[in-house]
């Protein structure tokens, strides 16, 4: 199912990306943007993981410098049956976490600087757990995809409206849409990425909060921790590429009232509600 959904997903972003080469540069523009999607297709499933980790600014981390991280790990990794995923630290304040790749054989987990500072064991094994579930759900490949080409769509599209600000004009004999036509869409599309991301990444929080709780042996630790992330995630900024806000365990940008009307994620409070009717 997931790798139909992968498939789906290329299809639509693509579609997207035509559109905006159709509006801009009539059927020339539309055939230039079809190859450069054909490119991006074969390059964000093959380096997806190098992608969101360069995009998010995580670098590699060591077992001598996190012990207890690659310990954690360690024992998930062996409950769950998974090889053991590329570790990182990202450089933010705020606690979150996130995995990406393409499947469990070429995944990463990253996980933030400020999270080590509120977790405790039981929570910190609740996030991993968590994460670690989305590789083995086979959905990180989806999401990281969603990531490369939503903040490749957004760059262009601000390339649209800069180039239409300083007059870039096109040839109207091959068919192009019209000038405001073009200003739309750059505008509406980061907007229709963005609800793709929001459509694949609800329900595989459900999903990976269900499976990382039953991987960690507990539930408690995850419903915990959220509860904790969520409070700080309003107090504490994160500066990253918003292209990639859908990967992490919570929306890094939920203290922004307009961030929430685009939420790429289900309430805390009903994803907490859920982890306690485990029961586990």
């Amino acid at each position: 199912m997931n790798s139909l959904k992968v498939w789906l997903l290329m299809g639509a972003l693509s579609i997207i990306l035509v559109l905006i080469g159709a509006a801009v540069g009539g059927r020339s523009g539309a055939m230039l943007f079809f190859l450069i999607s054909l490119g991006m297709n074969f390059f964000s499933y093959y380096f997806s993981d190098k992608v969101a980790i360069s995009m998010t600014r995580s670098q590699p981390v060591s077992e001598a410098e996190a012990p207890e991280l690659y310990d954690i790990m360690r024992r998930l990794t062996k409950q769950a049956g998974m090889p053991m995923p590329r570790l990182y630290i990202t450089p933010s304040q705020q606690p979150n976490a996130f995995a990406t790749g393409r499947n469990q054989s070429h995944a990463a987990v990253a996980v933030t600087e400020g999270l080590f500072r509120i977790l405790n064991r039981d929570e910190l094994e609740g996030v991993l757990a968590h994460e670690l579930s989305h590789i083995r759900n086979k959905d990180i490949l989806i999401g990281a995809i969603a990531a490369a080409f939503a903040g490749a769509i957004t760059m262009i599209a601000n390339i649209i409206q800069w180039g239409a600000i300083f007059g870039m004009g096109r040839d109207d004999d091959e068919g192009g849409g019209s000038f405001i036509g073009a200003i739309l869409l750059a505008v509406i599309a980061p907007i229709a990425a963005l609800i793709i991301q929001m459509a694949i990444s609800r329900s595989r929080e459900y999903l990976a909060d269900q499976t990382g709780a039953r991987i960690a042996g507990k539930s408690g630790g995850l419903a915990n921790a959220l509860l904790k992330l969520e409070s700080a995630a309003h107090r504490i900024p994160m500066q990253v590429n918003p292209a990639t806000s859908h990967l992490f365990i919570i929306n890094p940008f939920s203290g922004a009232s307009i961030n929430r009307l685009f939420s790429t994620h289900p309430p805390i409070s009903e994803r907490v509600k859920r982890l306690e009717d485990l029961r586990i």
